[in-house]
């Protein structure tokens, strides 16, 4: 019986974790993703590592860490996503944002009128001031869709017309930009100050929409449940929390005999607030 393909998908990622130096146990056993300070962290994290046989050598820079993960959830969901078109059809494209990147929020039909905001506040300094810049959101990776031909929506039911959806998003022959489907925010570790990052964004893209909203969603390595909690919970600001390796983490935590810890990871995952990476695909389909 063939591996089915999430599951081969979710290994082949946690390999490319490894191969590519994101997740290590350096010298000292303290693993990439753990709070060298803090003990459980460090406890949690390594029966991880034990679990997916990380390799022991020096911690990478946590900038170049952060930017491999980035990476490589894109790769996940590259390897993924797309193949899920008898659930969700449609031309999909799945990229990593950044400073260079010349796909921006603003290049999509949701945010179009950020560009506009943009080219206005360049050119007045007291707007600037009065306005700031919360209104420019850049998510790590994010999935978009190509608009339809007519002759793609009219078959095989013939469903518009020049009479008809003038302005429907969706419709090439309206003229419009791609439809952001998802936003992916990728922390390999979470500390405060990076977890009120991830929501700053999502507070950013439901405020600042003209439209649909997209799924908003946050993949962490962090270890502490305590942590992983600081954004998880709740609900409004993200749709849920996915985590690289969830079944392994529960074990460590058990391992580990944190009832504290266990406790509030059983209220994430019974809340579904809290899920496995390999659950992301599918929610992305919904």
């Amino acid at each position: 019986m063939n591996e089915a393909l999430l599951a081969a998908a979710r290994k082949k990622y946690h390999r490319s974790l490894l191969e590519n130096g994101v997740l290590t146990v350096d010298a000292k056993g303290i693993p990439s993703n753990a709070d060298s300070s803090s003990k459980l962290s460090i406890r949690i994290a390594k029966g991880i590592a034990d679990s997916l046989m990380a390799e022991t050598h020096e911690k990478a820079v946590g900038q170049t860490s952060g930017a491999k993960f980035e990476q490589l959830n894109m790769q996940f969901l590259t390897d993924t996503f797309p193949k899920l078109q008898g659930l969700r059809p449609g031309s999909w494209h799945i990229i990593k944002l950044g400073n260079r990147n010349s796909i921006k929020t603003s290049s999509f039909a949701q945010y179009e009128h950020l560009e506009y905001l943009n080219q206005l506040t360049e050119a007045d300094a007291k707007l600037a001031a009065s306005m700031g810049n919360d209104y420019m959101v850049a998510p790590d990776v994010v999935i978009y869709r190509d608009l339809v031909p007519d002759s793609e929506i009219n078959s095989p039911v013939v469903i518009v017309d020049d009479t008809v959806s003038k302005m429907a998003d969706i419709r090439q022959k309206n003229g419009g930009l791609p439809i952001l489907h998802a936003s992916i925010s990728a922390k390999w570790t979470m500390r405060s100050d990076r977890a009120q990052n991830s929501r700053t964004e999502a507070l950013g893209l439901i405020r600042n929409r003209k439209g649909h909203l997209p799924h908003i969603v946050v993949v962490t390595g962090e270890p502490l449940p305590g942590r992983l909690a600081s954004l998880a919970l709740g609900t409004g600001d993200i749709d849920c929390m996915y985590h690289f390796a969830l079944y392994e983490l529960i074990d460590a935590v058990k391992n580990a005999g944190a009832e504290d810890s266990l406790e509030m990871l059983n209220v994430l995952i019974d809340g579904k607030r809290l899920k496995d990476i390999s659950d992301l695909p599918l929610d992305l389909t919904v």
